[in-house]
This record gives structure tokens, sequence and C-alpha cells, in this order.
């Protein structure tokens, strides 16, 4: 675990926190594509902290490596695809989460860190689900793909 950040993780974990809890008080949810899908068509009068909300994480996600931080862990340049990316993979794996998202109703930053807040048991399901997901691809792509 050369990787292991405790004091960022905390941070980070803090700042979501808070924001799920500012967002749910406002009578919100930061679940991601329940925030994008209202988008499309957006809502009278709900549009602008969604499209707020997004372009933060956009321009946070892009300005992060700009101010210092550190991208190592990726182990990738943030701004350019590997050559051995296969684009045709990454859209249908993009169309698997988006799809994934809608059967679910929710994606995890909305199940995992405002639904357990809530203490949904659907939540709680989505979220033993992603994770039992998330444990068979990594043993398939390490173990059995070997990558």
């Amino acid at each position: 675990m050369e990787n292991f950040t405790p004091y960022s993780s905390l941070i980070g974990g803090i700042i979501l926190g808070v924001a799920a809890t500012l967002l749910l008080m406002a009578g919100r949810i930061a679940g991601i594509s329940g925030i994008l899908s209202s988008l499309i068509p957006p809502q009278t009068g709900d549009a602008l902290w969604r499209v707020l909300f997004i372009a933060g994480l956009i321009i946070g996600a892009a300005v992060y490596p700009l101010v210092g931080g550190d991208m190592a862990f990726l182990n990738v340049n943030p701004y350019q695809l590997s050559d051995n990316a296969h684009y045709v993979l990454l859209v249908i794996a993009g169309l698997l989460v988006g799809g994934g998202t809608y059967v679910g109703a929710g994606c995890t930053s909305g199940h995992g860190i405002c639904g357990l807040g809530r203490l949904s048991l659907r939540s709680l399901t989505a979220v033993l689900i992603f994770m039992a997901v998330a444990v068979v691809t990594v043993f398939i792509m390490r173990i059995v793909v070997g990558g």
C-alpha cells in the first residue's frame, strides 16, 4: 500500500460528507446521476445549481494537477489516454455505467454517500452489489486476465 494517504482521504471524506449534508438540508441529494439526468430536459428554475455542480466537478478535476496535485497514483497522464486504451471499450463501459445507474436508481455516490447516510435499505443493497461486482472485476482483471 505505497499510495495510502490517510490524511488526504480523511479530509476528502469530510468534505464530501459536509457537501452532501448541506445539499440534503437544502432538499437535494448529491447523487451525480440524479443531478445530471434532471438536466435532460432541464426543470424550470432548477438547472442552475445542477450545472454549477457538474461544472465544479469537471473544473476541479482539470485544475487539480495544474495546481500541483499529485496524479502519480493514477499511473497515467490525466490529459491523454494511453496508447493501449481501446476507445470502443471505453464507450461500452460508459454506456454500461449509465445503464447501471438507471437500473439501480442511482450511482455509487448517490447510494454510498447520501443513501447510506439516510439509512436507506435500497442504498445498502446497491452498495453491497457495487462492492461485490468490484471484487469480482478485480479478480478477473488481475488473476484471470493477468492485467
